[in-house]
């Protein structure tokens, strides 16, 4: 019996994609180069069943239209901003995420960054290995986290993960969404610039794409004001980065953590050399355990498709 087609868009883990390889018929699109892709999926394109990729990797209508008998789309990511979930819903093809096996781990970035950025953890390493210490005594003091307030900008899986993670600091939890939780107690805003006038840390945790794109305005971005600080472990497209950059090098903004980009991997130049602000590569998921978990999903979740049983999940718009 032949193997079912699926097209590789962008790798799974080492593990996950030998599990794969045992099971289907790989067709590596994300190693072929430009005009090997179109050759491959002229070869094999109505054969494709199903399609393995992730955030970076994306799956757009294009590539959509050019694969007649596709069946399902799993993606290793929980962001969709780079998926185009409603044309594959409009044929009928389901998508899959990977939800709720990275929540700890981007919630733990995210307090990383907080605790970084006020406790200005870099610089002091810079103290001590530019002989400050020695030359100069104790560096300057930093801020305290023990009774500020974070504003968490949507408070889903992952927000409510960070809100309680803050409260084990000693913070205080504010929230903006259209509408009040009720199963929480933080204090709710319907208004981002009220929410960023009152919170002495301001953090996104919404998803990419149209509906969220520079929602963090420039306005909202300056109602924080200059002793309040900005952590993004959402979507780079969820803030205006321009407005960002200038605030902070007029220090309006006292510092920011950041994951995530507009233009991955190009970081703005201004933000490499700001000791104000803390920088990671877009890796709040970047464990080995959690990126295992998320890999399994996109096996399992394939599996229980072509076995027709329910998948384990579904994006549903």
């Amino acid at each position: 019996m032949s193997k079912i087609d699926v097209l590789v868009v962008w790798p799974n883990r080492p593990e996950q994609m030998q599990m794969l390889a045992d099971t289907y018929e790989l067709h590596r699109y994300d190693q072929a180069s430009a005009e090997e892709k179109a050759a491959m999926i002229g070869a094999v394109g109505d054969k494709i069943r199903a399609v393995a990729t992730t955030h970076g990797g994306g799956f757009d209508e294009t590539l959509l239209a050019q694969l007649p008998n596709l069946e399902i789309v799993c993606s290793s990511s929980v962001g969709l901003d780079t998926i185009c979930v409603e044309a594959c819903h409009k044929r009928g093809i389901p998508v899959t995420n990977t939800p709720d096996v990275l929540t700890d781990d981007v919630a733990d970035m995210a307090m990383m960054l907080t605790l970084t950025t006020l406790r200005r953890m870099l610089p002091a390493v810079d103290w001590i290995q530019s002989g400050h210490w020695v030359e100069k005594g104790m560096m300057p003091l930093n801020t305290s986290l023990k009774g500020k307030t974070l504003g968490i900008v949507g408070l889903g899986r992952i927000g409510k993960a960070i809100a309680a993670r803050a409260e084990a600091f000693g913070m205080n939890v504010s929230y903006f969404s259209r509408q009040a939780k009720t199963d929480v107690d933080y204090r709710h805003y319907d208004d981002l610039v009220a929410l960023a006038k009152d919170v002495d840390v301001l953090a996104p945790v919404i998803p990419g794409g149209p509906a969220t794109e520079g929602l963090i305005s420039r306005e909202v971005l300056s109602a924080l004001g200059e002793d309040s600080y900005f952590i993004n472990v959402s979507r780079g497209s969820v803030v205006d980065e321009q407005a960002l950059v200038e605030l902070l090098e007029q220090r309006a903004i006292k510092g920011a953590g950041l994951d995530v980009f507009v233009d991955e991997p190009n970081v703005p130049q201004a933000l490499l050399s700001m000791d104000h602000v803390v920088l990671q590569p877009h890796c709040a998921s970047g464990t080995y355990e959690t990126r295992a978990a998320m890999a399994q999903l996109v096996v399992d979740n394939l599996a229980a498709h072509f076995a027709g049983k329910p998948l384990l999940t579904p994006v549903i718009l």
